[in-house]
C-alpha cells in the first residue's frame, strides 16, 4: 500500500480575529501547494482526504485542479492537527494510494507512527513538505517512508 502525506501549505500567521480553523493560505503558500502538486502527476491516486481546516482544503483543492483529479475532496475531522495517530491509521486499513492534507504535529507524528510505532520523536515536515510512505499493507511501526519533498 501507498500513501502521501502533504502538509498544508504557508498560511496566514494565528490572528487574534481567526479562529486556528479559519487560516487561509499565502500566496507564497499556494506556490509551495502548486510545487508539491507537481510531484503528484503520474500517481495512482485514488483519493484525497483533507481536514476541514480552511489552509487544508485550500491546499486540497490546489492539488485537486493541478492533477486534473475527477473525485470529490474527502472532508474527514480525522486529519485536524491534534487527532492521534492511531486513529488515523484506523481509517487507513481498507485504502491504498491515498493522498492526505493535514497539519503538523499530527504529519510528523503519523509518519514517525507509521515507521516505528509509537513514542518516537515526529518526522519534520515543512509547510507543504510531501512524505510517501508505503508498504506490502498497513503495519503500524513497518512501514518505510521513500521521502519527504519540500518544494
Amino acid at each position: 500500500m501507498k500513501l502521501w502525506v502533504l502538509r498544508h501549505g504557508e498560511a496566514e500567521p494565528h490572528g487574534s480575529n481567526h479562529h486556528d480553523s479559519e487560516r487561509a493560505l499565502t500566496a507564497h503558500g499556494r506556490e509551495e501547494v502548486l510545487r508539491s502538486a507537481a510531484l503528484l502527476i503520474g500517481q495512482p491516486l485514488t483519493a484525497i482526504y483533507a481536514s476541514p481546516y480552511l489552509r487544508a482544503q485550500e491546499t486540497a483543492q490546489l492539488v485537486r485542479d493541478a492533477l486534473g483529479f475527477e473525485p470529490e475532496i474527502r472532508t474527514v475531522e480525522w486529519l485536524t492537527p491534534e487527532t492521534d495517530p492511531d486513529k488515523v491509521a484506523e481509517q487507513l486499513v481498507s485504502v491504498s494510494n491515498v493522498l492526505l492534507v493535514s497539519h503538523n504535529p499530527l504529519v510528523g507524528n503519523l509518519l514517525s507512527y507509521l515507521q516505528h510505532g509509537a513514542g518516537h520523536p515526529p518526522e519534520k515536515v515543512g509547510t507543504a513538505g510531501l512524505a510517501e510512505i508505503n508498504g506490502d499493507e498497513l503495519l503500524i511501526g513497518s512501514m518505510k517512508l521513500k521521502g519527504i519533498k519540500h518544494p
